[in-house]
């Protein structure tokens, strides 16, 4: 809105400074401090009020050190979350954006989702909360919504590459000028794939026995994959909320970083001198991505250890969510097992304990576990390590998959 607001006043009136808001380092960065500031102001608040109505979490015993110390701590802390994302993004992007729209929907539906789950459990007193079919169906309705969005709606392009002009360097990249590339918008189902040439791929190539026209059939394919790798990493960070500030401190690590990626795929002189996909209007990703990292640090205040709030599943389903939905929009999804490997660690050790489990019962007769407990964080604080220091390698160890995910971008 505040975007609007100026771009108004400058028009209209050449109100001093004005200009500043076409600029997106500048919103990003105006961004990043209002998401602060609000996590940090709501939050507290938040907390007070979740204090005052006796809103804490109930926690099962596990035989864990120190986790029954935490009973009592308000939950539900994800609204902080969500508040500083929606409200930033509503002030500085621009509303028209498409891919805006699909990553406010995107938080609004899942935290909606997470939110009557944590009502169930908490108000209700059903410990099963929202029953997991239902949650499901929820991330594959937001998959069906995302695919068929990407794929049908003519603004969500990619642009060709045949060469740039010499005039393009004379353009102020951050302002999105799109003007004297030579190269052709088509709607694709190319993605971003590493160490491989060009850095390429089609979806629509593994539909080639079809016939000649096989790519017409894509969106066949691209729609399950959606869908998959939106289930996938919604649960995913659920699972890796397990932990004082690890799901949230992860998250704010892999915001990041998607980021720097959304940066360079909008902006046309970046794109051509990595030699990757130009995206046009993408760039307006990044200040959508800055409210989720200052949302997700701003409630690490509050949840480093030992935690002040949960966030519950109103903010893990939410975070996991966002993360997959916009690393589809910048075509950057099959790099989600590297910059997400956190999360992909913590799932694979689930259906490894439980399909092993399963597996020796029915062979031996006793079931057996390859880990002491899972999801993995669990299986080390069963070692005897100290919370925070298992966060904090965990922490280390994402910091250096982010860190290979933008390397990615020139392995071929």
């Amino acid at each position: 809105m505040l975007y609007y607001l100026f771009t108004y006043l400058d028009q209209a009136f050449d109100f001093p400074g004005a200009q500043v808001f076409q600029y997106i380092s500048f919103r990003a960065s105006a961004t990043v401090l209002t998401s602060l500031a609000i996590s940090l102001f709501f939050g507290k608040k938040w907390i007070s009020f979740l204090n005052k109505k006796q809103v804490g979490e109930t926690i099962r015993d596990l035989g864990l050190e120190g986790q029954l110390e935490k009973q009592g701590t308000p939950t539900m802390g994800g609204l902080i979350i969500i508040a500083a994302i929606v409200i930033p993004t509503l002030l500085f992007t621009k509303l028209n954006n498409t891919y805006i729209l699909l990553m406010l929907f995107t938080t609004v539906w899942l935290g909606g989702i997470g939110f009557i789950d944590d009502y169930i459990k908490i108000f209700k007193k059903d410990k099963k909360g929202l029953p997991g079919s239902i949650k499901v169906i929820g991330q594959v309705v937001l998959g069906l919504i995302v695919a068929i969005t990407m794929y049908f709606d003519s603004s969500v392009v990619m642009r060709e590459k045949t060469r740039i002009s010499t005039e393009i360097v004379q353009q102020i990249p951050e302002k999105g000028s799109t003007s004297r590339f030579d190269s052709e918008e088509t709607r694709s189902t190319k993605t971003t794939i590493p160490f491989i040439k060009n850095n390429e791929f089609d979806y629509a190539v593994l539909l080639k026995w079809v016939g000649p026209d096989y790519q017409k059939w894509a969106f066949l394919l691209f729609i399950p994959i959606v869908i998959l790798i939106i289930t996938a990493v919604s649960n995913g960070a659920n699972l890796t909320d397990g932990m004082d500030g690890l799901a949230v401190g992860t998250s704010a690590i892999i915001g990041a970083t998607l980021g720097i990626l959304a940066w360079v795929s909008g902006n046309i002189i970046f794109a051509d001198y990595l030699n990757i996909m130009y995206l046009p209007d993408t760039g307006e990703l990044t200040i959508f991505i800055f409210a989720f990292v200052g949302a997700n640090i701003g409630f690490l205040w509050y949840n480093s250890y030992p935690a002040q709030v949960f966030m519950g599943d109103t903010g893990s389903l939410a975070i996991g969510g966002i993360i997959a939905v916009f690393a589809i929009l910048i075509r950057k999804e099959l790099l989600i097992p590297i910059l997400c490997g956190i999360f992909l660690a913590e799932s694979l050790s689930v259906i490894l304990q439980v399909g092993y489990f399963k597996y020796t019962k029915r062979k031996l007769g006793a079931g057996k576990r390859i880990f002491k407990m899972a999801p993995l964080h669990h299986h080390y604080q069963k070692l005897g390590y100290p919370e925070p220091k298992i966060v904090l390698r965990f922490q280390i160890v994402g910091i250096f998959l982010a860190i290979l995910t933008i390397i990615t971008l020139k392995l071929r």
